[in-house]
């Protein structure tokens, strides 16, 4: 269960110090706080916030207390939205958490007005989680919005930490815990932020039940300030579960007072032998004869490995249609679904994976955690950390990843959202492993152009391919296969400039495959001529028409999911009559070990022609946040060369 725990202090020292913050009154620097100096652009930012989890026994049950504090200030009308408060709580069957003690004012500069208890309500989430939802009333800019809550929850494995970062700045934010030693838990700090305090102590006998035995407690104390908010609308970014600072706790190990153990965290021998017998998982792998029974005579016989792999991989994605879920753990049935030709990631790509041993190749499941959802965490199985299942396909030495879901995705390639650096392949004849995720390939854009300067009827005329590869090549199909051919012109011609109209387009089927797509275009650039001087920008198609990276500065990682190239060679001829007045600069940039590459040349060939060549080149997937300012730059340098590149050509 995830909780964000948020307290408030303000910069003065003498707040720092204070060990309690009564609840409903403000200081004089609270009430005062007109602005974070460290992001002027903030519209909100906790002042003060602080969360306690202890342990308590509670009408002869041991309960996990979480208590919780905050005091949020409302600096722009765009913080309003920080009014509505949703505290979520988790319930099974058997027994729930209870969000208790609920407290919440709106502070004003003459008043304060409280939420009242009939303005805090319930609200079911899902069959595992419900919340308790209130909104402040009475908000201005100024406000300072002070609330505090207790949950009480008969669920140990709940003590799922503190999150530091947030949405809006934080002033000040404080974690306190005391664990008693009947309970183990793994632990982890998430991010690239620095504690400002990080203490642990020991508390003798701090834990007792009557008639069972007294244990010790750690106490622990995290504090981090003046933590930025975590911008979560820049591009290129994986989850942000992978980098918003936070607290993570796992529960390992329950030691009883009655002398038994019980361990929770499990080695992945463990997994393994678990899931070889898992009606969700092992069984289902077991639906070979089934399938042979239902599938073509040849489909598994015929041809050597590789066409063999490829027609059953194409069958699959042919009989089946996923219903957009994804998952690994709940209710697979690839008996059902493939009766009903209709099912889970899970359930097509398990069909595969028995369809491919059928064949006497050797497939093997592989979960991964999608994009979204965080990377799996490698030193102990976290099943949960996982929602997608692939196939793992091995011949001749070669290893390739399948996804049948899809049916746009080549023969080996994964959906981007796939792309999550590694995943665990479920070997059960040996031991499961890691197995990286590799993108392999050329994954360019390419557009070879030329055109003629028609000056009687001053127009310019002309004809390009665009030609899409690898990742490229799925995303523009997909563009393609979603609408119309007159739609998808209509959306073309409004990527570019306004006087750009396109005059005739296929597709080149002889030279695109599964892997390549190759478009032909003829075109028409209207008012280019003014009096007796042309102005013409060149790039014709336009890769990018703004800068994707906006923040001052980032964090945590750009992640492109995979190496690729975006170039245009354009040529045409300088009409008799007329010369070159001015040519757009050339632009090389390149980042050390040339992970990522500019280039941009518009030169004159002989008397009567022009060359124009754009090459951005991203050499690598993956960059550290201190390559995001070099990244930000050559991109910056890569739309002006696209959107402010004119050549002159004035008549002599």
């Amino acid at each position: 269960m995830r909780f964000c725990f948020f307290i408030a202090i303000l910069f003065c020292c003498s707040l720092f110090s204070q060990k309690n913050v009564e609840f409903g009154t403000l200081s004089y620097s609270e009430k005062n706080f007109e602005i974070f100096e460290k992001d002027t652009a903030a519209a909100a930012v906790y002042l003060f916030e602080k969360g306690n989890n202890y342990f308590e026994v509670r009408n002869n049950f041991i309960y996990l207390i979480t208590e919780y504090h905050a005091k949020i200030k409302i600096l722009k009308k765009e913080g309003f939205e920080q009014a509505n408060i949703n505290i979520p709580f988790y319930h099974n069957e058997d027994r729930t958490e209870k969000v208790q003690h609920v407290k919440a004012i709106t502070h004003n500069i003459n008043s304060r007005t409280y939420v009242r208890a009939d303005d805090i309500y319930n609200t079911d989430l899902n069959e595992s989680w419900s919340q308790v939802a209130f909104t402040f009333p009475s908000v201005q800019i100024g406000s300072v919005l002070e609330y505090s809550y207790e949950v009480q929850s008969p669920f140990h494995f709940n003590l799922s930490g503190w999150e530091f970062q947030a949405d809006i700045p934080k002033v000040y934010t404080e974690y306190n815990a005391k664990i008693p030693g009947n309970w183990s838990y793994n632990r982890l700090l998430i991010g690239e932020i620095p504690l400002n305090v990080n203490e642990a102590s020991l508390k003798k006998d701090c834990f007792y039940i009557a008639g069972y035995g007294i244990a010790d407690c750690e106490i622990l104390k995290y504090v981090m300030k003046d933590v930025p908010a975590f911008d979560k609308t820049e591009n290129f970014m994986l989850s942000r579960r992978n980098y918003n600072s936070k607290l993570e706790f796992e529960l390992s190990e329950y030691h009883s007072f009655k002398g038994f153990t019980k361990k929770f965290t499990k080695s992945w021998n463990d997994v393994d032998k678990e899931f070889k017998t898992d009606r969700d998982l092992g069984r289902q792998l077991k639906k070979r004869n089934f399938l042979e029974n239902n599938v073509p005579e040849d489909l598994l016989n015929s041809g050597n490995a590789i066409s063999r792999a490829k027609a059953i991989y194409a069958f699959v994605k042919d009989h089946f249609t996923w219903n957009e879920k994804y998952g690994v753990w709940k209710n697979n049935r690839v008996k059902k679904a493939f009766e009903e030709k209709k099912g889970s990631v899970a359930e097509i790509n398990m069909a595969l994976i028995n369809l491919l041993n059928s064949s006497n190749l050797k497939a093997e499941m592989m979960l991964l955690a999608t994009r979204q959802r965080g990377l799996p965490k490698k030193a102990h199985p976290v099943m949960t950390d996982f929602d997608y299942v692939v196939a793992k396909l091995d011949i001749d030495g070669q290893s390739y990843l399948l996804d049948a879901s899809d049916k746009e995705m080549p023969f080996g390639m994964l959906p981007f959202r796939c792309l999550n650096y590694y995943g665990r392949v479920m070997d059960f004849d040996n031991q499961s492993y890691w197995f990286d995720i590799a993108p392999e390939g050329k994954n360019d854009k390419q557009i070879r152009a030329e055109f003629e300067l028609d000056v009687q009827n001053h127009i310019a005329r002309g004809r390009f391919n665009l030609i899409s590869m690898g990742y490229e090549a799925v995303s523009e199909r997909n563009k393609v296969n979603s609408k119309s051919e007159e739609e998808y012109l209509e959306d073309f011609e409004k990527g570019i400039d306004s006087d750009f109209y396109i005059t005739s387009y296929e597709v080149d089927k002889e030279r695109s495959t599964e892997k390549m797509l190759v478009q032909k275009f003829e075109f028409e650039i209207e008012n280019i001529f003014q009096n007796q001087t042309i102005y013409l920008n060149p790039n014709i198609v336009k890769f990018f028409g703004k800068n994707p990276f906006l923040a001052s500065s980032r964090s945590y990682p750009i992640d492109f999911g995979y190496k690729r190239s975006y170039t245009l060679n354009l040529s045409f001829k300088i009409p008799e009559g007329y010369d070159v007045k001015s040519l757009p600069k050339e632009r090389i940039l390149a980042l050390p070990g040339k992970d990522a590459v500019l280039r941009f040349k518009c030169v004159k060939v002989g008397e009567h022609s022009i060359t124009v060549f754009f090459d951005l080149q991203l050499n690598g997937s993956h960059f550290k946040s201190g390559s995001y300012q070099a990244i930000k730059e050559i991109f910056q340098q890569a739309v002006d060369a696209q959107t402010k590149s004119y050549i002159v050509l004035e008549r002599i």
